[in-house]
This record gives C-alpha cells, sequence and structure tokens, in this order.
C-alpha cells in the first residue's frame, strides 16, 4: 500500500514537473508577449474616438427676451425688469466617446455639459447613447438602438456645432426639445456602386419623450428619405420628405379641437388615458455651390400638421413623469425657417441671414386671438425671427461669432383682458445679442 501511494505520488510530482517545463518562457519569449499585449491594447485606442466642444457665451437681451445661459430677467436693481439684461454661461459642452472597430457594430456615448437655467450650477445631460448594426456585405445599412437624433427634417440632426444661428429654428425646439430621443431605427441604403446610392431612407420607432424614459405604452413613428448628389466638385445638393405619427397621453378627459377659429371643448369619460393624435409632415432642402466669391449655402424647411399641447404650451414632451391631469388642446400647426450662409470670398469670415416661423394655431391669428369665446391664449401666438450674423473662422478648431435676432409675434387687440397676455397688444421687447466663441477638439 505504500509502495503504491509513494508510486502516485511520483507520477504527480513527474506531471507536474513537465507541465512546469512546458509553460516557462524564455526571455525572447516574454518580450514577444508583452509586445503582442501592447499591440492589443494599442488597437483597442485606436478604435476609440474621443471628441467633443465648448460653447461659451455673452447674451444681451430686451426686458421680455428669452437666453439660452444664465437665469431669467430678474434684476431688481436700478429700473428693474423694465431695462434690458445680459449673461455669460457655457451653452453646450459635450463630449462624445465613439467605438468603432471596423466590424458591423459599434457604440456611441455622448454627454452634454450645459448652465441650463433654472438649476443651480452646471449640468450634465446625456445626449447620445445608442449601438449600430452594420449589414456584414455593404454597411450601407444598419439598425440603431438607444438615444440618438430623431431622423425628421435636416435641422433636427444638423449638429449644434455647425449650425451657424446660435439656436435651431423656434418649431425645431417646440416640437423636437433635445433633437434626440430614445427609440430603434432602420437605416437603408444602395451600395456605393448603385447608382441608387444617392437615396436614403432613415425610420424607426420612438418613446415620443425626447431623453427622457419612457411614460407610456405607446410609440411614435418617425420616418425620412432623403437624395443627395453633387454638381461635379462645386456644387451639391439635397431633398428630403418626413413623416411623424405619434400620440400624446391625455391625462383627463377635456379635449379641446379647433373648429373655425375657436376651440370646441370636448368632455367625454374615455378621454382619459386616450392618446392626442400628434402627426407632422415636412419637407427639406440644401444647396451649396462654390464660386470665385466662396462657399454658398442655401438651405430651409417646411413643416405642417397636429400638436397637442396644453392651454398654456405648444412644446412636444420633455419631462421624466407623466403630468398632473390637464386639459389637452390640440391645435393645426406649421413652421419653416430658410438660412443663406455666405463665405466672404477668401476671407476667414462668413456672412449668416436666417428667417424662421411658428404658427402654433394656423385656424386663429390677429384679433380673433384671445376672444373669451375661441379658448385662445397664449400658446397660440405666432412667431417669427430674423437673425443676421458674422462667423470668424480663426482656426480650424476655433470659431468666433456674433449674431442678432429681431423678434417678432403675433398681436391682438382681443387680449387686454387676460392678465397673461396683456402684453401681447403690442410686440415684445424680446430681441437678443449672442456673442460666442466655440472650441472643437
Amino acid at each position: 500500500m505504500k509502495r503504491r501511494n509513494l508510486f502516485i505520488v511520483l507520477i504527480f510530482a513527474g506531471l507536474l514537473k513537465i507541465q512546469a517545463q512546458e509553460v516557462e518562457l524564455t526571455p525572447l519569449e516574454e518580450v514577444q508577449q508583452k509586445v503582442e499585449s501592447h499591440n492589443d491594447n494599442l488597437i483597442k485606442l485606436n478604435n476609440l474616438k474621443i471628441s467633443g466642444y465648448l460653447q461659451p457665451q455673452f447674451q444681451w437681451g430686451e426686458q421680455s427676451a428669452s437666453l439660452k445661459v444664465g437665469t431669467g430677467n430678474t434684476d431688481a436693481s436700478g429700473v428693474g425688469l423694465e431695462a434690458p439684461f445680459s449673461r455669460v454661461g457655457l451653452r453646450r459642452g459635450r463630449l462624445k466617446f465613439t467605438y468603432d472597430d471596423g466590424g458591423i457594430a459599434s457604440g456611441v456615448v455622448h454627454f452634454n455639459f450645459i448652465d441650463k437655467p433654472g438649476l443651480s450650477g452646471a449640468t450634465v445631460q446625456l445626449k447620445e447613447a445608442y449601438l449600430t448594426a452594420k449589414d456584414p456585405w455593404f454597411k450601407t445599412n444598419a439598425i440603431r438602438f438607444g438615444v440618438f437624433d430623431r431622423p425628421f427634417g435636416h435641422e433636427v440632426g444638423y449638429s449644434s456645432s455647425l449650425v451657424e444661428s446660435p439656436e435651431r429654428s423656434r418649431f425645431i425646439t417646440t416640437l423636437f426639445p433635445e433633437e434626440s430621443e430614445l427609440g430603434a431605427m432602420l437605416v437603408l441604403q444602395a451600395p456605393i456602386s448603385s447608382p441608387f446610392n444617392f437615396l436614403k431612407f432613415e425610420g424607426g420607432f420612438f418613446a415620443g419623450n425626447a431623453i427622457n424614459p419612457e411614460t407610456d405604452n405607446r410609440k411614435d413613428f418617425i420616418g425620412h428619405i432623403v437624395a443627395t448628389k453633387p454638381i461635379g466638385n462645386f456644387a451639391k445638393w439635397g431633398l428630403g420628405a418626413s413623416y411623424y405619427n405619434g400620440g400624446v397621453y391625455q391625462t383627463n378627459s377635456v379635449v379641446y379641437n379647433m373648429a373655425g377659429a375657436a376651440f370646441v371643448k370636448n368632455d367625454i369619460a374615455t378621454n382619459k388615458g386616450a392618446f392626442a393624435k400628434r402627426e407632422y409632415f415636412g419637407v427639406d432642402g440644401q444647396f451649396s455651390v462654390e464660386t470665385p466669391i466662396g462657399i454658398t449655402q442655401i438651405r430651409a424647411e417646411y413643416l405642417w400638421g397636429s400638436q397637442p399641447g396644453n392651454a398654456k404650451t405648444s412644446a412636444s414632451p420633455n419631462r421624466a413623469a407623466l403630468p398632473a391631469p390637464e386639459d389637452t388642446y390640440i391645435r393645426p400647426m406649421n413652421g419653416w425657417y430658410a438660412i443663406l450662409v455666405q463665405d466672404l470670398g477668401r476671407t476667414p469670415f462668413s456672412a449668416v441671414i436666417k428667417y424662421d416661423v411658428y404658427d402654433p394655431n394656423t385656424k386663429v391669428s390677429g384679433n380673433d386671438l384671445g376672444l373669451t369665446a375661441s379658448n385662445t391664449g397664449i400658446a397660440d401666438v405666432k412667431y417669427s425671427t430674423l437673425g443676421t450674423g458674422i462667423i470668424w473662422h480663426i482656426s480650424p478648431a476655433l470659431l468666433g461669432e456674433v449674431y442678432y435676432e429681431l423678434v417678432e409675434n403675433e398681436t391682438s387687440t382681443s387680449l387686454t383682458n387676460t392678465s397673461a397676455l396683456k402684453n401681447y397688444t403690442s410686440d415684445l421687447k424680446d430681441n437678443t445679442l449672442t456673442v460666442r466663441l466655440q472650441y472643437k477638439f
């Protein structure tokens, strides 16, 4: 018995010695192993791209202006709220991580550091977080899932670092708050070798609540088809069409619909928990050409449809939870913008002129607005904005901008009996001046 146990121990010891001899590496092999490990880490780092930009700015506004940095006009000194005011702050501070190993999948996480009015100090906000899986054959078709820009029109998905005006058009920021939304999208495009490669479709289903968590069982469809094509090597054009079909949760039984120039009340129990129709149609176009006087860019977009809101605003949902019970107002609306960007010859300067309009209720205008019998109010006021500015391309990474906006609102003498609208008998003093620096990295 002792001999057998001794024999087993000797065999086991021999196996351990053989195994140790097999895994033992020479100094050269150890160096090679470390080099391979470092190469793997370098490959992973090369697959990771970190980018971003900063937009510190100064803004001046007339007494009723709505500035995008700092607080509202709350000054109590001097002539107080009757005077213009100014603010400085960080409009956007973006940090974006993109990982792409050259295969069929990639991922993006994008943060926004913002000096947001109404909050204490800077706020860190999730801008985007999504994965994209491409088809393994042509890599022009893809599925995207997460939080990303809605596929509607042109300006929604146009990077904030490229938008020539300080902000997107009023109807865009009202109907598509935060630009991004939680959803899943399909991208379809013919291979590069195909004569139909100039056509691209993006469409999918979204939560309908901007970057916030989903709060109801309804999914909204958003789709955009666009055609883009160069003209030689000096010009390029693009045309697109968009469609939005969704709904907004009704938190009580009272729903107002327009009949002529007035809202008509519909109060039935089944309205509560149902969804008000949210439907948009849109067309967009872009054209650019390079000439001896520089690059000329012209872009325009028009949108119309049906927008649910409440008595105070026509803005789309952008909240972390369903609101307290409130009446629903369904408005026929439209909005549009046109922008011209002209490089000034060989100088580093570009001139910008932009005009945008948002009419939240196309069924009422002028002195019909604010009539007691019509149930219309502040959320039905039409706005137009004329903006002009100069962009200075100081370096490839740094630019400066000076931009002035003349904001005009719809007026009505019928508003005098409504305290919230008493100032709308004339144009509000809400013009703004923005001076901004932007650094991209």
